[in-house]
């Protein structure tokens, strides 16, 4: 897709998808996880130098309140925000999307039926099937702002599309064996890994760290890469809260 047409002034008022823009400089992002809301950590994290912020919606505690804070926040200091969502409906993903999110991880992606209807709640049409809300995601619907930082509702689709991150889960057999159908679909960015699920589909519960699930995870991060779309681990470097806390934190308390 050709990238829309902007003055400086009109790339100045932008907020475009921080992971993606520093990508462009041949690094991966820094990005700092969430299982909670913490207006104070995002902005902590922001502050030490994070690029992004990722919230884990699918097992976090996060309203849509939560998630609208966060965001204002985060895209206050020029940073995006991406989420996992609880799950892959379009009226969910679409609640996350009107916040201002920018990127999207949708959790056991099994198909190309799955990874199309992922793409068309992530991607306003002709690209997919987004709802225009009222939201942030949308600089809340007012047409006069529209205009003159977008040029139009069709060139601010257009942009919102290009800093849209649309990340497939893959994390049972199911879906390794489908890859080649998954990464067919158009407007899917790429994938990410789920190794416990993963490994449990496979018939070893309990072991993430299995040799047969690390196989079929490096078969598919292959293949991905080959057709073009990204691995998530490629684009990000990602330090999550319960890091800190579980690894972190326990090794001071061990010394």
């Amino acid at each position: 897709m050709q990238e829309v047409e902007q003055s400086k002034e009109y790339k100045v008022k932008m907020i475009e998808n921080s992971i993606l823009k520093i990508n462009k400089t041949g690094n991966k992002a820094n990005v700092f996880e969430l299982t909670f809301p913490s207006l104070q950590l995002v902005e902590l994290a922001i502050h030490i130098g994070f690029d992004a912020i990722h919230l884990d919606g699918e097992h976090g505690t996060f309203s849509e309140t939560d998630v609208d804070n966060i965001c204002r926040i985060a895209n206050g200091f020029g940073k995006s925000v991406t989420a996992r969502v609880p799950d892959n409906s379009p009226y969910q993903i679409n609640l996350y999307l009107d916040r201002g999110i920018q990127g999207i991880i949708g959790p056991h992606i099994n198909s190309k039926d799955d990874a199309q209807k992922l793409v068309d709640a992530c991607l306003f049409p002709g690209s997919g099937e987004r709802s225009w809300g009222g939201g942030r995601g949308t600089e809340y619907n007012d047409d006069v702002k529209i205009r003159e930082k977008y040029q139009g509702k069709l060139n601010f689709s257009t942009w919102s599309n290009q800093n849209m991150l649309v990340i497939a889960q893959i994390e049972s057999k199911d879906a390794s064996e489908n890859i080649d159908d998954i990464l067919s679909v158009k407007g899917l960015s790429g994938i990410t890994g789920g190794p416990n699920d993963f490994a449990a589909s496979l018939g070893f519960p309990g072991e993430p760290d299995n040799k047969i699930r690390i196989e079929h995870t490096k078969k598919v991060e292959e293949k991905t890469r080959k057709t073009g779309k990204v691995v998530y681990d490629d684009i990000c470097n990602k330090l999550s809260i319960m890091d800190l806390m579980l690894k972190n934190a326990r090794d001071f308390i061990i010394k």
